[in-house]
């Protein structure tokens, strides 16, 4: 296929589009297109989820129950179990995992499997985007050089470019109108990718260049990132200090200009925010140009479950107890409210300091039925607790980590021995409560 019987293709729809990796950013993405008329096939390496999609379910819960059968009823959306069947695609979606080595270095080796699968089925002249979150230079450099390896020459037979995904799960907001960033490698993988989100979303930003694309998303991630160290780091100063921190930064939202509001919490979770400072900081290490101010934010965040688990045992120490042989009920295990997610929860850094501790924990969540492996729990206590009257207040303490709407609160408020809130959850009807300890 040329690039002018590719560009056509796209802009009448009529170009199969293969979204790899079905996850919390794939199968939205694969879910916008169809939604635009164009066929989508999906491919994933799990083959459990795959068998699950295929028959309506498997998708995230935060997604939603109908998601998997509705996106299959648009009759444009197919999964895929053959690799081989890139071969009937135009364009390809490059939505993986991009997480952290064991020495907190870029992990890209989803990112070069996939490139390599691609390289070997898409037919010459597609267009490739990668949308997974990585380091500047990072399409440019060994995705190209994926394509190189397996002869396929970038800009003439093989198209690339990257485009940030913006998903945020939990938030009730279509995908199709947030504003598309895309960069290509080249005058026509621009074209080619600009065309291709112009036809599903609402609007696309054009920028000059993958890097800078690659970039503008790890900026708003580590501004995020930076700016909840930040209100952490605040908040426990404030606390040494006498001064409430919730109080603080509600009175300082007041100002109408040169302030935006950040929460405090129990540490940062998700597959971005504490995975995408350390993609940043190694490439400017690389560079000779360290990033003090946004390494120094990962540590902060990083510190907010042991600072968490602190306040469970001074709030325990007051009335006599010790943190070695408590019942701790954690509420929440996902990384934020209303979802399923558990990558990178601060609960799980949390329940492993209280095992270390000694203290004997459980958790409650109404979206994650059992928790992962990597939970420091017994195995008699990966599985969620209901949350009842007569379990709150069996424990010593309870820490609040996740603010699900689906918890009783008022419930935990008037049952609970010790609370302790990470999350301010309970705020409103414990303020001044000696059971009640903010974190």
């Amino acid at each position: 296929m040329t690039h002018e019987e590719l560009l056509a293709a796209i802009r009448d729809r009529t170009a199969t589009i293969g979204v790899v990796g079905l996850g919390a950013v794939g199968l939205p993405l694969a879910r916008t297109f169809a939604r635009a008329g164009v066929r989508v096939l999906g491919f994933d390496r799990d083959p459990r989820k795959l068998a699950s999609l295929a028959a309506g379910t498997g998708a995230p819960a935060h997604l939603g129950a109908t998601f998997a059968s509705e996106l299959l009823a648009t009759g444009r959306f197919e999964v895929a179990a053959d690799p081989e069947r890139m071969s009937e695609v135009a364009v390809a979606l490059v939505c993986v995992p991009t997480p952290l080595t064991r020495g907190a270095e870029p992990d890209l080796s989803d990112v070069l499997d996939a490139g390599r699968t691609l390289a070997r089925w898409i037919p010459r002249g597609a267009l490739v985007v990668l949308e997974s979150t990585t380091w500047p230079g990072t399409t440019r450099g060994p995705f190209r050089d994926v394509f190189l390896q397996a002869g396929r020459t970038p800009g003439e037979d093989v198209y690339l470019a990257f485009s940030p995904e913006r998903e945020d799960p939990g938030r009730a907001i279509d995908p199709r109108n947030v504003p598309k960033i895309v960069g290509g490698t080249c005058a026509r993988s621009a074209v080619l990718a600009e065309s291709l989100y112009a036809s599903a979303y609402e609007r696309v930003v054009p920028v000059s260049s993958a890097e800078v694309a690659e970039s503008a998303k790890l900026l708003e991630n580590v501004y995020r990132a930076v700016n909840i160290a930040l209100v952490n780091e605040l908040k426990v100063a404030f606390h040494a200090l006498g001064v409430d921190v919730g109080e603080v930064i509600d009175a300082a939202a007041t100002k109408p200009f040169g302030f935006q509001r950040f929460a405090p919490g129990p540490g940062t979770g998700g597959h971005c925010i504490p995975i995408d400072p350390h993609y940043l900081a190694w490439a400017a290490r690389a560079a000779g140009r360290p990033v003090p101010l946004v390494e120094a934010a990962t540590r902060v965040n990083a510190a907010m479950p042991a600072y968490v688990v602190e306040r469970a045992e001074l709030a325990l120490a007051s009335q006599g107890h010790s943190l070695r042989g408590a019942r701790v009920l954690v509420l929440g295990l996902a990384y934020k409210p209303d979802v399923d997610i558990t990558a990178e929860s601060p609960a799980l850094a949390i329940l492993s300091t209280l095992r270390e501790r000694g203290a004997l924990a459980s958790y409650s969540d109404p979206h994650v039925a059992i928790a992962p492996l990597c939970a420091a729990l017994a195995p008699d206590s990966r599985r969620s607790v209901a949350l009842d009257a007569e379990g709150v207040a069996r424990a010593d303490v309870v820490l609040v980590v996740t603010d699900h709407a689906a918890f009783d609160w008022d419930l935990v408020a008037r049952h609970a021995r010790l609370v302790v809130d990470a999350r301010r959850a309970l705020e409103s009807r414990m303020r001044g409560d000696p059971r009640y300890f903010p974190a």
